[in-house]
């Protein structure tokens, strides 16, 4: 006698065999990539030498790269000052050209002193492969999640084809709740998109899409956190204009199964009562229905 199977109703029930549900997506095999990597930041090492040559400190060599005015040359000059200058300053701030001034007087002290710098640089060829490789890893970052939400919105009009979905397919500019709310508390707030229904001019869904090839410690507090807040956030709104809307959170990646996220992301999704949906890629056959995008029927 065979026994039916088990409906899944919640984001946990999916954790037994998680393995199942994630999308993995592909990668380039080392040393394979070392090829393009060295054509592509080559120039890159030669300027960032020249530069080196010509400067004298270090606080100068971080001044004459804020100066570039190509902004991708400029962005890869300041990832090679921080391999070789000023490891703990964060790269965000790097590419900040308005900032320079300000980042050299918080973190000229930390900087190394521009004769190691030379002298370690130029102890090493042109093109370096191992700093070319690292390099690359950047090249692509990002692209996971941009292709995530395209095979959503693919799969969605598949499924849903008189539902309007709206935000950026790939890159693009995230959608901003104050333009799609009245009087929005937090009007600044991003979302990757938006399921309308456009006969009653209704907002069923907002969303927010991302991938985790590896996530843990403070980085999944921060994520899983954050998904609190901003679900909290949008659902109170909600209530207090009496809106249909709910969440959904498209997740994926080998990145859900390590560590407690998989389970942070279940309560989160447990804790509003149906408002909140969690999903991967392949989950969303399943738990993206009409009827929870009308009533909140988890099925």
């Amino acid at each position: 006698m065979t026994t039916a199977p088990e409906m899944r109703t919640t984001f946990a029930h999916y954790k037994a065999d998680a393995h199942n549900w994630i999308t993995l997506a592909s990668g380039e095999f080392y040393p394979d990539i070392l090829i393009d990597a060295c054509l592509l930041y080559a120039p890159v090492l030669e300027i960032f030498g020249r530069l080196v040559r010509t400067s004298e400190s270090s606080e100068r060599l971080f001044m004459q790269i804020a100066d570039i005015r190509e902004g991708w040359m400029r962005i890869q000059l300041s990832r090679v000052f921080k391999r070789y200058v000023s490891p703990g300053t964060p790269v965000e701030m790097l590419k900040k050209k308005s900032q320079a001034a300000q980042i050299c007087a918080s973190y000229r002290d930390e900087f190394r002193p521009i004769h190691e710098v030379q002298a370690a640089f130029s102890s090493r060829p042109i093109p370096d492969e191992p700093l070319c490789a690292l390099l690359w890893e950047y090249k692509d970052r990002g692209k996971k999640g941009y292709d995530l939400t395209e095979r959503f919105f693919t799969l969605f009009r598949s499924r849903f084809p008189d539902l309007p979905l709206i935000g950026p397919e790939r890159a693009g500019r995230d959608v901003l709740l104050g333009k799609v709310f009245s009087e929005y508390p937090n009007p600044k707030r991003p979302v990757d998109f938006i399921i309308y229904d456009e006969r009653k001019a209704t907002i069923l869904a907002v969303g927010l899409a991302r991938y985790d090839s590896d996530r843990g410690g403070a980085q999944e507090d921060d994520r899983t956190g954050g998904y609190r807040d901003c679900a909290r956030e949008i659902l109170t709104y909600a209530q207090q204009h009496d809106l249909p809307t709910k969440v959904i959170f498209l997740n994926d990646g080998p990145g859900l199964l390590l560590g407690s996220m998989w389970n942070d992301y279940a309560a989160i999704e447990e804790a509003w009562g149906g408002k909140v949906l969690i999903t991967t890629l392949r989950m969303v056959p399943e738990r993206i229905s009409a009827s929870w995008l009308y009533i909140g029927d988890i099925l």
